[in-house]
């Protein structure tokens, strides 16, 4: 029996293909996309841009018909004894570059430790801060997105369900990156943690890894599962955003680079996956 088709919509990191803007529009549309994920842009992140650079963002997007699937923060991507406010006004600036870019989804993470800190100890911080985080989020009406990183408490599915879950609001909810799991020891994401995530997962994120180094490959090269993600998802009705995250030259605390040739290289071998499943894109 064949599944339904499906259609996402297609986006991508554009610093992950060129610090200007207008190198990366003129990318990710030759690849097909009319929207972007806008992690920094002139080489300053979004929770450093200015209102007049921001503006002068929102210009070129929209001169270009380009759409903001996400603002990629580094929201959370601090220890966790900072204290509450610090995030919660980082937030609040990022929360002026989401508006001005028109996009209601906001990418956050569940804060680091300190070495030899055990992860359980920090649950209680973490919640109380996300909790924090997710107020602020749903006064401003925006959506924030957790992405399963390395180091953070919410790097499995099963910490990633516990904070979602536990905080409980519906401006808190799940960007799925299968390498990152794969990348902390989840040796199989798709079997080990989609079932448990699926109801909360609104964002797809779209890298692959192979556990034994913990390369960053494209999409299908790796242990990520990402083909039976993409059926799951096709199958479920998943009809929001998948964004290339491609890694494939470098990956840092704050991001990561992949040039435009890697950055087609990925896009390609996603367009394969997607194309064998029966999902088109837009």
């Amino acid at each position: 029996m064949t599944s339904p088709a499906a259609t996402w919509t297609l986006s991508g990191f554009g610093d992950e293909i060129d610090p200007d803007p207008r190198v990366q529009i003129a990318v990710l549309q030759a690849l097909g996309a009319a929207h972007i994920e806008v992690r920094s842009a002139w080489g300053v992140n979004v929770v450093d841009l200015d209102a007049d650079r921001t503006a002068q963002l929102a210009g070129l997007l929209d001169g270009a018909g380009m759409g903001v699937s996400a603002v990629a923060s580094p929201i959370g991507k601090v220890d966790v004894t900072e204290p509450v406010e610090h995030e919660v006004e980082r937030l609040r600036r990022v929360l002026h570059v989401a508006h001005a870019l028109r996009t209601r989804y906001i990418r956050v993470f569940s804060f680091f430790r300190g070495e030899g800190v055990p992860v359980e100890s920090t649950r209680d911080a973490v919640l109380v801060r996300m909790r924090a985080l997710a107020d602020e989020a749903e006064r401003a009406d925006v959506i924030l997105l957790h992405e399963n990183e390395k180091d953070i408490y919410g790097d499995t599915p099963q910490r990633v369900a516990d904070i979602i879950e536990s905080v409980g609001s519906p401006a808190l909810r799940v960007a799925w990156d299968s390498a990152n799991f794969v990348q902390v020891g989840v040796q199989h994401p798709h079997d080990e943690g989609y079932a448990l995530l699926r109801e909360h997962l609104e964002y797809l994120q779209v890298k692959d890894a192979v556990a034994a180094t913990g390369a960053v490959v494209p999409a299908g090269e790796g242990d990520g599962q990402v083909a039976a993600t993409i059926a799951a998802l096709r199958d479920d009705g998943y009809t929001g955003f998948a964004s290339l995250e491609p890694h494939l030259d470098e990956a840092y605390t704050l991001g990561g680079f992949s040039g435009p040739v890697a950055f087609g290289q990925a896009a390609r071998a996603f367009a394969g996956l997607l194309a064998e499943a029966g999902v088109s894109t837009r």
